[in-house]
């Protein structure tokens, strides 16, 4: 089995020169022995082909994922020495290569202690998005509490055609309008004026913090009294966070993945898919916060009613050819944006298992090549959310990305005090 890299997922490979891997680290308390955590992937593995491909380059050079039922995923064992060694080899990960021609595009760490174990998938970001990883993790665990447990057989996706529908796929007329702006995007993007170096990232970091129970849900609250969304209140917060740290250096411009899976029933939640939708929001300056965020609210409904992914995929299929110049786009085009922020919301796995209980999920981190690295995750296990923070001091410094989270932390303590002296 096989199927050519879509360009999104062409875009995220890279020339496999340079890593760009996420990490799920999770923490369980329990006693584990090795060939269950060894079954436990190769059950996986047995249900997700694509965790099984390895990556041939056709004689034009185009990349393409093909199962191999040599590969098994690697598994790095280390003593647990303090509760902060996750932080450290989520940092480690995010700079080894994968050797994608021989092995998958997945491994496996264990740091293991006697009572606690931290535990991390890490994933080639053109392997999976966090909805994917999400559902890998689910099985995983579930294998490892009962080897017997039946987790299915993925139905892979095997090219555009598994996502997109026939009757848009194969329209003249939607065929024609992709190809067009295809083509003219293609053309501006050759044309739009790049640096002709890379920006120096110097050294990476990541930071980490959580929000415990009680603040979580009246963060929640706060929100359904102002009547939007967790993802708006946090993408406001985090811009006002930024202009105040940064000041005329903020670019007042957050980046937020939106699911696939919202607009494409085709793309199940345990698929192992990639692709992703990008909607962009903003502050306005002469508004107040809690103005800013019915706006915004406004904005993000009305950016996402108009995300179509079957056009969009069917674009970037036909421009192809393009891909060079926008990799070249990205990594050596000026940042325009603050940060890219990404809300996993409340994760459905289980806490308590029969033979181990799943103490904590951290959110994942990601960095890689294409430019501006400063990424925010958040997600929510167990009712406390959780945040990473990952950057390169050529971009932002650690110390203004150490005084945005406290910012960050602030304004919202802020407002679910301001709410509580009102009730």
């Amino acid at each position: 089995m096989k199927r050519r890299l879509l360009f999104g997922e062409r875009m995220l490979l890279g020339d496999g020169t340079e890593p760009f891997n996420t990490v799920i680290p999770f923490r369980l308390r329990g006693a584990f022995v090795l060939k269950d955590i060894q079954y436990a992937l190769e059950k996986i593995q047995n249900k997700h082909p694509w965790l099984k491909a390895v990556i041939q380059h056709d004689e034009k050079n185009v990349p393409w994922f093909e199962v191999s039922e040599k590969v098994k995923i690697s598994i790095r064992i280390l003593a647990r020495k303090d509760e902060n060694d996750w932080l450290e080899e989520s940092k480690k990960e995010w700079y080894k290569m994968f050797n994608y021609k021989e092995q998958p595009l997945m491994r496996f760490v264990w740091i293991k202690g006697e009572e606690i174990s931290d535990m991390m998938f890490v994933f080639h970001h053109c392997l999976c998005d966090g909805g994917s990883a999400m559902a890998v993790l689910d099985e995983f665990l579930k294998v490892l509490d009962d080897p017997n447990y039946d987790i299915g057989v993925e139905d892979p996706i095997l090219g555009i055609h598994d996502v997109v529908p026939n009757e848009i796929l194969n329209n003249r007329k939607q065929q024609f309008k992709a190809k067009m702006i295809g083509r003219l995007a293609a053309t501006a993007i050759k044309y739009i004026p790049v640096n002709k170096k890379t920006t120096d990232r110097q050294s990476d970091y990541l930071i980490n913090w959580k929000f415990d129970k009680e603040t979580s849900k009246e963060l929640i609250d706060y929100c359904k009294f102002q009547k939007v969304t967790v993802n708006t209140f946090l993408c406001a917060t985090i811009l006002k966070a930024f202009q105040k740290t940064r000041k005329e250096k903020a670019f007042n411009k957050v980046s937020c993945p939106v699911d696939i899976r919202r607009f494409a029933d085709q793309i199940k939640a345990d698929h192992i898919f990639a692709f992703g939708l990008m909607i962009v929001v903003s502050l306005n300056k002469k508004l107040g916060f809690e103005e800013n965020l019915k706006l915004m609210q406004e904005a993000v409904e009305k950016k996402t009613s108009k995300l179509n992914p079957y056009i969009t995929m069917m674009v970037m299929e036909s421009a192809h050819d393009a891909l060079t110049n926008f990799t070249k786009l990205l990594k050596n085009g000026k940042s325009t944006n603050d940060c890219m922020f990404s809300n996993l919301g409340r994760i459905p796995i289980a806490h308590e298992y029969k033979e181990f209980t799943l103490e904590n999920i951290f959110s994942p981190s990601v960095i890689g090549p294409l430019g501006n690295t400063t990424t925010m995750v958040t997600s929510t296990f167990r009712g406390e959310m959780d945040f990473a923070f990952m950057g390169s001091e050529g971009y932002l410094p650690q110390t203004e990305a150490l005084a945005i989270r406290d910012e960050v932390i602030t304004i919202i303590k802020q407002k679910l005090e301001s709410v509580a002296a009102y009730d």
